[in-house]
């Protein structure tokens, strides 16, 4: 296939990439976002597979059509709730394909060796397999533990190492000292070998580091890094393609990281160094109170009494399934002519805009779905807040316990409303261990049960 071709074809690709994720920037253009980007990645993918080597065109296809098996199975098996650790799960591949391209690179650059691959090409060429090995790596491994710790497989309490910021910055010094080596001798299946051990390692290291509460950052800074990792690919390939579409992606993640940190009160630059989690002292010694039970029907009757409600989702909701009984509540409220409105928390769920689509897919309107910044105010006017599913982003000790390890994050602040109607299937602490005091206050009362089950429950009364 003629070069011109190739490079107008991938420039298509690219741009369709920057519409689609400008498109999946708001809930209206959501499903067009998808669509621009199904389309420039069925264009890559095209323009390559044509672009191939027949010897090597059986082994693409026959690659591509074990993964589509896989990723078929996996979309169709996949509920809402694992979408989270299904990314990081997607991550770790990224991760550790970007170290075989960087072995894969160095192999070909030692057995290939030529005028074109010496002085400052040659430096540039290695750099660009250093680092693209490390980021992977480190990648790779960061997206394993992630993945365990959403799974359930890995405790989301944090890893406390004694001196952990010290050791990370060793590897750091270390790794860097072998990339200056590494060039100054040309290349050197040692040093690769020893900084892939190393960022094996940090990457473990850094997620560990990170506890519960903050692990919807870590997936959104991995998928930065994931980014980065196709970025470096893209140079040992001399991909433009991928280059771009790295750097898309890292850039995107590096932002969207930033904000969630700011949201949480967090370090932006401690996230990079996995240097924030759990290292403030423990909640779990705070005064508990006694409950107040409330049953489904007497939920309806506070409900039917109610001028203005807020319901305020969290991952229970997604676990249950609940989105449709919510949205068939909602519905029925509003049709009674009382003012409905769902509160969501930049980090409901374990995913950014988790509960957007939970509630996008149960018909729930756009406009009535507000983001916390836009409906905390509103709280102290309500008649009644219903809680489902939600523990982290609605906990008060996040403001009024400095030692708490929730400090500082923003909180829907739920306990102002008049009624708070808290739905749990216990009175367990949430994803990040710290008990809530939400549940014992005056104006709370915990409505026990399968959420879904409650909820038709309260339906059925109205």
């Amino acid at each position: 296939m003629p070069q011109g071709i190739i490079t107008i074809s991938y420039i298509i690709a690219a741009l369709l990439f920057i519409f689609s994720l400008a498109g999946l920037s708001k809930q209206e253009t959501a499903r067009r976002g998808n669509v621009l980007g199904i389309i420039g990645m069925g264009i890559a993918l095209a323009v390559t597979i044509a672009n191939a080597h027949l010897d090597a065109l059986m082994y693409i296809l026959a690659a591509m059509l074990i993964g589509a098996l896989i990723g078929t199975r996996l979309a169709v098996k996949v509920e809402m709730t694992g979408m989270p650790e299904l990314i990081a799960c997607l991550h770790s591949f990224v991760g550790f394909a970007a170290v075989l391209v960087g072995y894969n690179s160095f192999l070909r650059l030692s057995m290939n060796a030529d005028a074109a691959t010496h002085g400052a090409m040659l430096n540039i060429e290695l750099a660009e397999i250093f680092l693209g090995v490390f980021i992977g790596a480190v990648t790779f491994t960061g997206s394993i533990i992630a993945f365990g710790k959403l799974r359930g497989l890995i405790k989301s309490k944090a890893l406390m190492l004694p001196g952990k910021n010290i050791l990370n910055l060793l590897a750091i010094i270390a790794s860097l000292t072998l990339m200056g080596f590494f060039i100054y001798e040309g290349g050197s299946m040692v040093y690769l070998a020893i900084v892939t051990a190393i960022a094996l390692l940090l990457g473990l290291h850094l997620v560990a580091s990170i506890g519960g509460a903050d692990m919807p950052v870590v997936i959104s800074m991995l998928n930065s890094y994931s980014g980065w990792a196709t970025a470096a690919a893209g140079f040992m390939l001399s991909n433009n393609l991928l280059i771009v579409t790295g750097a898309i992606v890292g850039s995107s993640g590096a932002i969207l990281s930033y904000i969630m940190c700011q949201a949480m009160n967090r370090s932006f630059i401690a996230v990079i160094a996995g240097g924030f989690g759990n290292e403030k002292a423990s909640a779990q010694e705070v005064e508990e109170g006694e409950y107040r039970e409330i049953i489904p029907e007497e939920v309806a009757e506070i409900l039917k009494s109610s001028e203005n409600v807020i319901i305020a989702p969290g991952y229970g909701m997604a676990v249950a399934q609940a989105q449709y009984s919510v949205a068939d509540i909602s519905r029925k409220l509003r049709e009674m002519g009382i003012n409905v409105r769902f509160a969501i928390h930049p980090v409901a769920g374990r995913l950014p805009g988790h509960m957007n689509v939970l509630l996008a897919e149960a018909k729930v309107p756009y406009d009535i779905v507000l983001e916390m910044d836009e409906i905390n105010e509103d709280f102290a006017s309500t008649d009644t807040v219903l809680v489902i599913g939600a523990n982290d982003t609605v906990n008060p000790l996040a403001q009024e316990d400095p030692s708490s390890p929730i400090a500082g994050m923003p909180v829907l602040e739920v306990w102002k409303g008049k009624n708070v109607i808290v739905f749990k299937r216990s009175m367990s602490a949430g994803y990040a261990g710290v008990p809530n005091p939400l549940f014992y206050k005056e104006n709370a009362r915990m409505c026990f049960g399968n959420a879904r089950d409650t909820l038709d429950r309260i339906l059925k009364a109205m």
